[in-house]
């Protein structure tokens, strides 16, 4: 199995001279340098915004630093959420990534499900589809084209552009899609983008969304790599079960937290990542805490259902926390290349 991180940084809201807002970012930045030593394989950072907690809004900024300060760590966003962005500066600041990094970038993307986020931008969530896939057909030519076009779509229009600077990857850096639901899985695998399965689903349905897009590549005509699908997972390394309920109960209510505002006033908020979100019976299902042995039988299952790529969220910096997995649980299920290339 390949392991990867998935998480954000925060920033404290400057209260005075002595606060420092950066000391959030600094340390998840010196986290996500250790976890590339002890032989993680990348870091995927989300995006939001209007928080009022200090999560990430400016990813590919934070994802530049992070690159800088790192070498084989590969840099994934989890997600871009492209209803809010020009498509065309962001295909720029993305290839720029890409380019200074020696190829490591990895662009997740998704629709976007925070009503709060929608909201404060001004863009009705009904048109999160229209524009999600608008921009992803004007970010593909404008990373593959090597001469000059024009774009004239519903949302966004562009004469006589070429894209600059030209990515590392060819044709492309992989595209990554957040998705759920069967059609949504579907329209990922139509295109041969890779999969992000959320971090709240129980592990049969993790299991269930990877078998369904691996059955839907295949009917698309792209081979099927298990490297193509990640499943995010919670993590936490417990001492002992009242550690682990400890560490669930602080699960939830963060959780419950980020639910109360991404719901719709209506209540009807029918993204996928929202349907198992704020219960504990779902925490328990989905989140690998435990001891290093509940955790590894967890990670079996996953394994067993096809599952080769993880993506660790460990609820912040603890370095504790991030030792452990890579020493006690995460050797048994590396495989030898990874093992040597850790090495």
């Amino acid at each position: 199995m390949q392991f990867g991180l998935f998480g954000a940084a925060t920033a404290a809201r400057g209260g005075g001279p002595d606060v420092d807002s950066a000391a959030g970012f600094k340390d998840y930045i010196d986290y996500l340098i250790e976890a590339e030593a002890l032989g993680f394989h990348s870091s995927f950072i989300v995006e939001h915004h209007f928080t009022g907690f200090g999560q990430v809004s400016a990813t590919l900024n934070l994802l530049t630093w992070i690159g800088a300060k790192t070498r084989t760590l590969r840099l994934g966003t989890a997600v871009i959420v492209l209803p809010w962005h020009n498509p065309v500066l962001l295909a720029e600041q993305a290839a720029t990534i890409d380019l200074l990094s020696g190829g490591r970038l990895d662009f997740g993307i998704g629709k976007g499900y925070r009503h709060n986020e929608f909201a404060s931008f001004r863009i009705p969530m009904e048109e999160a589809e229209a524009r999600f896939e608008e921009s992803i057909d004007l970010i593909t030519r404008s990373w593959t084209s090597n001469e000059r076009f024009s774009f004239h779509g519903k949302y966004w229009q562009f004469d006589d552009i070429i894209v600059e600077p030209p990515t590392n990857q060819k044709p492309h850096p992989p595209f990554w899609q957040g998705a759920g639901h069967p059609h949504s899985i579907a329209r990922v695998a139509s295109r041969g983008h890779n999969l992000l399965v959320d971090q709240f689903c129980p592990i049969e349905v993790a299991a269930e969304r990877v078998a369904s897009y691996k059955s839907e590549m295949e009917k698309s005509g792209f081979a099927y790599d298990p490297s193509m699908a990640a499943v995010a997972r919670a993590f936490y390394v417990a001492r002992d079960e009242a550690d682990k309920d400890a560490a669930i109960e602080r699960r939830l209510v963060a959780q419950r937290r980020l639910t109360a505002i991404s719901q719709r006033p209506d209540g009807n908020n029918t993204a996928s990542i929202m349907a198992f979100s704020d219960t504990r019976a779902a925490s328990e299902a989905s989140a690998m805490y435990g001891s290093p042995d509940q955790i590894a039988h967890k990670l079996e299952t996953l394994r067993d259902s096809g599952v080769e790529y993880v993506l660790l969220n460990g609820g912040g910096t603890s370095r504790d926390n991030l030792r452990r997995f890579a020493r006690e649980v995460m050797p048994a299920f590396r495989t030898e290349p990874a093992l040597r290339a850790a090495g």
